[in-house]
This record gives C-alpha cells, structure tokens and sequence, in this order.
C-alpha cells in the first residue's frame, strides 16, 4: 500500500513541482523576452512614425548631422589645445605638429560635411575660399568644390512639374537628362526651349534642400553656439548668422534674376566685356536662362586657339570687380573660375576687345555703402603709397573703419588684403624664421617668392596665437569686405594662372584707378550739395573743388603713366617669347609660345 500511495502520489508530486517549476522559468525567462520586445516594438513604432511624420524624421536626422559636426568640431578643438600647449624640441617640430593637427581637424570636418551634404557642401565650400585660414584647412576643402551629387532625373521631372505646371517636354523640344553641371544647390541642363526657339541652360535645385534647409540652419547655429560656449577662442558662430542671411537669398532663382538684371543695367551704358545671360523665365526652383558657349576664363588653350590675348582678359576681369565695389557698390560675392566663362566676342558685342567674360550664378550679391566704400578705397590707396610714418598711421586708421582691426590684428588682416607677407613698417620678421626684405607700398613690391610664401606659412605656424587671432579677425571684420577680400584674391590668383607677362603690380594700379575715381566722385557730390546750400560763388568751395579735381587729376594721370610703361613691358616679354617660338618650332611655336603654352 505504500508503495501504491507513493506511486499514486508521484504524477501529482511532479505536476505540483513541475507547474512551481514552470511559474519560476517564466518568472527568470519573462525579463529576458520582455527587453528584446520592448526594443522590436519601439523601434517599429520609431522606422513607422519616421516614414509616416515629418516632424519626427526631421528630429532624427537633425540629431544625427548635428552629432557628425559637433563630434568633428569638439575633437578638432581638443586637439588643437592639446597640440598648441605642448612643448617642442625644435621649431621643426612645431611646424609639423601645427600642420598636422591643421590637416586632421580639416579632414574630419569635410568627412562630416560630405556625410550631411546639401548646405553642409556649401558651408565647407565658403570655408575653402576664406583665404585667412591656414593652407591645410583651404586644400582639404577644395574638392568640395567637385564632389556634388546630381540629383535622379525621375526626381528633377517631379519638382519641373510641381514648378512650372508642365512637363519637360511641353515646354522643351529638347532637353538632355544628364547634367552638364552639378553644385551644391542646383544644377544645370541644356535644353532646346519651344516659346523662344533658343538653346537654353535650365538650373534646377536640388529637391530634398528646401526639405531640410531650415533644419540644418537650426542645427549649425546650435552646433556652433555649444562650441563658443565651451571653447571661447574658436568661435565660428558668424558662418551660422551667414548661412542664416545668405543661403535663403540663393535658394530663390527669383532673387538671382532680380540680381543678374541689376547687375546688366549697372554696366549697361559703359563698353565692357561682361556679358550677363539673358534670363528667359524665372520660379523659386527653376530658372531658365540663355545658354552660352565658351571655356574658363584661365583655359590657356583656348585662349591661344581664339587668338586672345591673356594679359588683356586678366585686366578686364580686375576692371569689371572694382567697377563693381568701388564705383557700383554692388558686387557679385561668389567668385570663382567655375563662375566665369570667356568666348569670342559677338557681332553686338560691347567688348573691347575680341572676347567676353560671362558672369555667372548671381545668387548672392553684397552692396558696400558710401561711407565704407570710401574708406576701403584710401585704405587701398595707402597700401600703395610709399611707407612714412603719416602714411602707416593711414592703413592703421583705415583698417579699423573698413574691418574693425585695431593694431593688434592689423597685419593679418593686410596680408589678407595684399597677398603678401607684410610691407615696410608691418611688424618686424619674425626672428626664428627667413629673412625678408619688404617693399615700401604695393607700387614697388617684386614677385612673390618661395621664401616670403615659407615665412607666412611658418608665421601661422610658429607664432604664439596667431591662428586664434586670425580666427578673430574673421569674426571681426564684415561679411561684405571678407567677400570683397575673396574678389581680391580671385583676381590676383586668375592673374597667376593665366601667366600673364605683365609685373604682378598691374592688377594693383587698376585698384588704384578705381580707388582715385571713387574718391573725386565723392568729393565732387560733397562739395556741389555744399554749392546749392551756400552759393556757387563761394570760394573757399570753389577752392576746394579745384583742389580735389587737381589731385584726382595728378593721382589718375600718375597711375596711367605707370600702366603704359608696364604694358610695354609685358608686349616686350610676348614679342621675345613669340620670336624665340619662331627659331625653334615656325609659326606654330611662335604663337604657342606667345600664348604661354611653351
């Protein structure tokens, strides 16, 4: 009986025991099941509100680029505070580690940039024209300038169609899918347009940018003001404010037009080789323009084969930007070669001379009020003049009114200005580096060489605060002299790289023709307001008139003398050149050799 009762018990013995033992697994097993449950349900409920609700998706990739730009951003201040408060053995080594540290925090900057694309492109592309930072910053940069991904043609008929009200092909007989140019915010297509029976260039924004534009906006500005907040010293928050004003402005094809036909209007009664294409139709995203067929400005081939002379194209692009800044007060501030094409010149040209210069992409325009045109053009005028003491108080002075530098700062900001390591009187060379003899006013200074481009990139290097102190000056000076700054260098760099065979001083007389002839006009209106409130009889006026005009008159005489000299020059150089061509090769060698393509 009792094994019976034992074995009678023993099912529900393990019944009992088993249910017990079933209750605790469950009780073990439950958390393990219930945390990979929780992550399955919230990240569907995530992937379905990101699909379904803007907001939300806005949200998400707004953390994650704001996470890629703070991540390079706070590792590249780190680790230049680390690597600018170390010691070095030797001068040597302070150099590389500078430059490197220069190269590695542009690198992760650009991998950040590429990574987000859109406006980060054009973000970095601004960085790679700041001609203040150091080299290694501006080279990493530089392919920005390339790397732009074209958007689907399915996506670009859909926002055509959304535009415009139409398809492509109502409006178009003809019109080639693939790009023949792509940039940060658009890009372009040829097309044969019905309405006008023209050839037309046909720029198209880039759809996922008015998407996400006031995102990024957002989260730059918050990226850069967390990085002011924790280190003061490297401050970029002024790109967030001009991202801010700026890029608005661009992303509305209506403004460009607006600007490209003001920019014709002001250059409408004067005999130049600009040429503005003609736009035909104009919406937010859309923007159908006439299409025009040339090379860059610097193809030296193109130039030969057209018979243009380069020397003549490098002047006119100087006279047509200080046109624009110091007599118009109204200048284009995107300038790059990708900008500017050259051609023969037409049968109705205005030209000249045998070519035209077309400007392109007038998006962003800056104005220059009186007060501060002024300035810059004696500021200009000073940095010509030979060295004295009046007249280093003079660039001084006006340095401070045009950028805001006191003196601390004012040679940074003259090199920007000139190109140059620093004139006579600057700031003495720097004693650990290579001697340099410094010219007394731009009017003198010879050829760059390769000893005074190793002293300014060993003074960044080198000196003790000096990249913090330009980063200063880019946050003082105004966005408008910072995009005149950028015309400047674009002139002086096209000049180099059409080889042309005039002194390197050339370009500067022409600032000065302009600078003379803005000063005179505003002398002129001040003292004729001053005639019709005191009388035309007034002497010490008329005194003053006279006296104005016979400076202007002296200064502009004086400049001009100057110029025919150097031009004579510079025809003496490409006559040699085209005889010695003539000896070796024939005719052929002659004119390639002339041209500076041998």
């Amino acid at each position: 009986m009792l094994y019976l009762r034992r074995w009678m018990n023993r099912p529900h013995f393990h019944l009992r025991t088993t249910w017990k033992g079933l209750q605790h697994d469950a009780q073990q097993i439950r958390p393990w099941l219930a945390v990979p449950a929780t992550i399955v349900v919230f990240a569907g409920l995530g992937f379905y509100a990101y699909r379904n609700s803007q907001p939300f998706k806005h949200f998400v990739l707004a953390g994650v680029r704001c996470s890629r730009v703070g991540e390079a951003a706070i590792l590249g201040a780190i680790d230049y505070k680390w690597t600018f408060s170390r010691a070095y053995d030797s001068d040597d080594d302070r150099i590389q580690a500078y430059s490197e540290c220069h190269t590695r925090s542009a690198k992760r900057v650009l991998k950040a940039l590429l990574a987000n694309g859109g406006v980060f492109i054009k973000l970095g592309q601004h960085m790679s024209s700041l001609i203040m930072l150091p080299r290694e910053w501006t080279i990493t940069m530089r392919p920005l300038q390339d790397q732009c991904e074209a958007t689907p043609y399915e996506d670009v008929e859909t926002l055509f169609l959304s535009d415009m009200g139409a398809t492509i092909s109502d409006l178009f007989d003809d019109f080639d899918p693939n790009p023949i140019g792509v940039a940060s915010l658009a890009q372009v297509h040829v097309g044969h347009h019905r309405a006008s029976n023209k050839k037309v260039a046909v720029k198209l924004q880039h759809p996922h940018l008015a998407e996400f534009c006031e995102v990024d906006m957002e989260m730059v500005e918050v990226t850069l003001g967390w990085i002011k907040y924790w280190f003061p010293e490297f401050e970029f928050t002024w790109l967030g404010e001009e991202m801010r004003e700026n890029l608005p402005k661009e992303m509305d094809f209506r403004h460009e037009a607006r600007n490209a036909a003001r920019a014709a209007k002001d250059f409408e009664h004067m005999r130049t080789s600009l040429y503005i294409p003609e736009v035909l139709l104009a919406k937010k995203r859309v923007l159908i323009m006439e299409y025009i067929q040339g090379a860059r400005v610097d193809d030296l081939q193109y130039l030969a084969d057209a018979s243009i002379d380069r020397n003549k194209v490098a002047l006119e692009l100087s006279r047509i930007f200080n046109q624009m800044v110091f007599i118009n007060g109204w200048f284009h501030a995107d300038p790059h070669p990708g900008n500017l094409l050259i051609r023969p010149a037409t049968i109705t040209t205005k030209s000249p001379y045998n070519f035209e210069i077309v400007l392109l992409d007038h998006g962003l325009y800056f104005d220059i009020g009186t007060p501060l045109r002024i300035n810059y053009s004696k500021f200009w005028l000073s940095l010509i003049s030979p060295a004295s003491e009046s007249t280093n108080a003079d660039r001084r002075k006006y340095a401070e009114l045009v950028g805001n530098i006191g003196p601390d700062l004012y040679p940074i900001f003259e090199a920007a200005m000139t190109g140059r390591a620093g004139l006579e009187g600057t700031f003495e060379d720097d004693p650990s580096g290579p001697s340099l003899e410094r010219a007394s006013g731009l009017i003198n200074v010879s050829r760059q060489t390769e000893t005074e481009v190793e002293l300014i990139r060993n003074t960044i290097m080198t000196r003790e605060g000096m990249f913090t102190d330009i980063l200063n000056v880019l946050r003082r000076v105004p966005r408008r002299v910072l995009m005149v700054l950028k015309l400047n260098d674009l002139t002086r760099n096209l000049d180099h790289s059409l080889m042309t065979t005039h002194s390197n001083v050339r370009v500067f007389l022409i600032n000065a023709k302009y600078c003379v002839y803005a000063i005179w006009r505003d002398d002129q209106k001040r003292i004729i307001n001053a005639m019709r409130d005191s009388g035309l009889l007034s002497l010490s006026l008329l005194s003053e008139y006279f006296i104005c005009w016979w400076r202007y008159q002296k200064r502009y005489s004086t400049v001009v003398f100057v110029e025919t000299f150097m031009d004579i020059q510079a025809r003496l150089i490409i006559t040699k050149a085209w005889l010695r061509g003539l000896l070796t090769h024939g005719f052929s060698g002659a004119h390639l050799a002339a041209s500076g393509l041998a």
